[in-house]
């Protein structure tokens, strides 16, 4: 009996012992000291593939009454399509397509983009219409990245493309 109860002792002091360590080392940086992040994160339902319209009065009448809503709306939207440059070069360029089974929720993306600290130049379009070519959002800005600093990328339609700032811890 005497024995079991030691041993049982000695294991919790080893399972102890073995969280300690793991809860301090090994040490763990989330991100290099010569490296900062650019990430881009949102959602966003671009435009209805097909224009709501507003019915006629035959058409109307040819529907049952309860049917009989003016507006016709297909529920299928656009992709939402993104590019971003760093430096000139092209880094994301691509058609988001909407989410949902009928094709009718949002587009979404995050990317985690790592760059070396300094200046950068990011040019950012977002496209939520069907033109064919330009963009309905743009943002071209200069930033100076420090070490271990995230800059996130945002979209809300209302409010366009912006930049938050966040610091690593070190």
């Amino acid at each position: 009996m005497t024995r079991k109860i030691i041993g049982q002792g000695l294991f919790y002091i080893l399972i102890a012992v073995a969280l300690g360590y793991l809860s301090a080392s090994p040490t763990w940086t989330h991100l290099p000291e010569d490296q900062a992040v650019i990430k881009i994160s949102f959602s966003h339902g671009a435009e209805r593939k097909i224009p709501c319209h507003k019915r006629t009065r035959e058409e109307l009448m040819a529907l049952a009454p309860n049917m009989r809503n003016p507006v016709s709306c297909t529920r299928e939207r656009l992709p939402v399509y993104v590019e971003i440059n760093i430096d000139g070069d092209t880094i994301i360029a691509e058609g988001l397509p909407p989410m949902g089974l009928a094709k009718d929720g949002q587009s979404k993306i995050y990317r985690r983009i790592a760059v070396a600290p300094g200046a950068h130049r990011l040019e950012i379009g977002i496209r939520d219409t069907d033109r064919a070519s330009g963009f309905d959002y743009e943002l071209r800005k200069t930033v100076d990245l420090v070490s271990r600093q995230n800059l996130i990328v945002d979209f809300e339609g209302d409010k366009g493309i912006f930049l938050q700032n966040e610091r690593m811890a070190p």
